[in-house]
């Protein structure tokens, strides 16, 4: 950062360069940084979380507009191995930080590794998963390194900041959406002063761009010196269970909502999921309403899906609804107001019961084979 201010008229100038333009103000200081964009990278069962992938996908797209690189970090054992699947998305340099006593996520050392991680590296952003890892995770960290931290992210864009007390115009920070207020309004948080940005994600949220399995990158490993004092937690017994609805990976899903009206309604939508090959969602209404449980709803408060074909049947459209599911790339709403909002969004609209609107559809489904 300079530390000469430059006069009024070359601050307006640098103002103009960018998309998202601050108030243009006499006596503003242009503060810019330079810094990587940094994920933290969540390996399970041999794999690499969705919604890690979600988030190189991003940040490929925000270091781009930065002119920066794109960096990742895993921590655990045997970490390399996912190298090209982070390359071939957009990363540029994956740190692994590796040892036999990390084959499984523990608060301390994990949060030890990443903060050195981070301290040496200087990322200006750092991203993590929305996950029961991530939002355990994230803060740790952003107390350590005394910054600040938005949870539960929908979207990430770039932009401009003009502090109104000192006026000073921060270009290209880091805009960090997430619904508020139980998804009545949707509010942008800026972190303008203090570096890294930080930010936890929800999964779905983010559209993964194509794949470039020829990308290369490079792969740094990172030495951190554990003691003993790092391993307080003693696994006595490990019980994974597998996930029982996984709606961000469904191509096709099936939703209901409060104007199903009954559990037994609800088996309609169990049994046309089952007819067409899809996975059972629902609304924060119908979940609310003790219909469905709660890993189905799909929403701003639930998981934001975005599959090839999604059909709302009841669902009246409220915008927490909506937020989750409006970037599927087909949408059947069946309802029986005309004016829920659901249709005006929908691609095909069926205005009718749906008890015997969803009967009719599991028939001709069925009988063109």
């Amino acid at each position: 950062m300079s530390k000469k201010k430059p006069t009024p008229k070359k601050a307006v100038k640098a103002v103009k360069k960018t998309k998202t333009v601050a108030p243009k103000l006499k006596g503003s200081t242009v503060i810019e940084s330079k810094n990587d964009v940094l994920i933290y990278i969540e390996t399970e069962h041999n794999e690499v979380a969705p919604v890690s992938i979600e988030l190189v996908s991003k940040a490929r797209d925000i270091a781009d507009q930065l002119g920066v690189k794109v960096c990742a970090v895993a921590i655990g054992k045997a970490q390399a191995k996912y190298a090209p699947a982070l390359f071939a998305y957009g990363c540029d340099i994956f740190y692994t930080v590796e040892d036999s006593r990390l084959s499984f996520y523990e608060t301390l050392p994990f949060a030890k590794a990443l903060v050195k991680v981070i301290k040496t590296t200087k990322p200006q952003i750092v991203l993590f998963g929305a996950t029961s890892i991530g939002r355990d995770l994230a803060p740790r960290v952003a107390s350590e390194l005394k910054v600040g931290l938005t949870a539960d992210c929908t979207d990430l864009a770039i932009g401009n900041h003009e502090d109104p007390k000192t006026k000073k115009v921060y270009e290209k920070i880091l805009y960090q959406i997430r619904p508020a207020f139980g998804g009545n309004i949707v509010a942008t948080i800026v972190s303008p002063e203090h570096r890294p940005q930080m930010a936890t994600v929800r999964e779905g949220v983010m559209k993964l761009a194509a794949p470039d399995k020829k990308r290369k990158g490079k792969v740094v490993k990172f030495k951190v010196d554990f003691s003993s004092k790092d391993f307080i937690v003693k696994m006595i017994k490990r019980v994974v269970g597998s996930r029982k609805v996984n709606l961000t990976g469904a191509n096709i899903i099936v939703s209901g909502g409060a104007g199903v009206g009954s559990r037994e309604n609800f088996k309609l939508i169990f049994e046309l999921a089952k007819t067409i090959g899809g996975t059972v969602g629902a609304s924060r209404a119908a979940v609310d309403s003790g219909l469905i449980e709660h890993d189905h709803q799909v929403g701003q408060t639930g998981t934001t899906v975005r599959p090839k074909l999604y059909i709302a049947c009841g669902i009246s459209g409220a915008i927490q609804h909506r937020a989750g599911m409006e970037h599927s790339s087909k949408i059947i709403a069946i309802n029986s107001d005309p004016d829920a909002p659901m249709l005006k969004i929908a691609h095909y609209a069926i205005v009718g019961d749906l008890k015997e609107v969803i009967p009719m559809m599991i028939k001709a489904y069925k009988s063109k084979g």
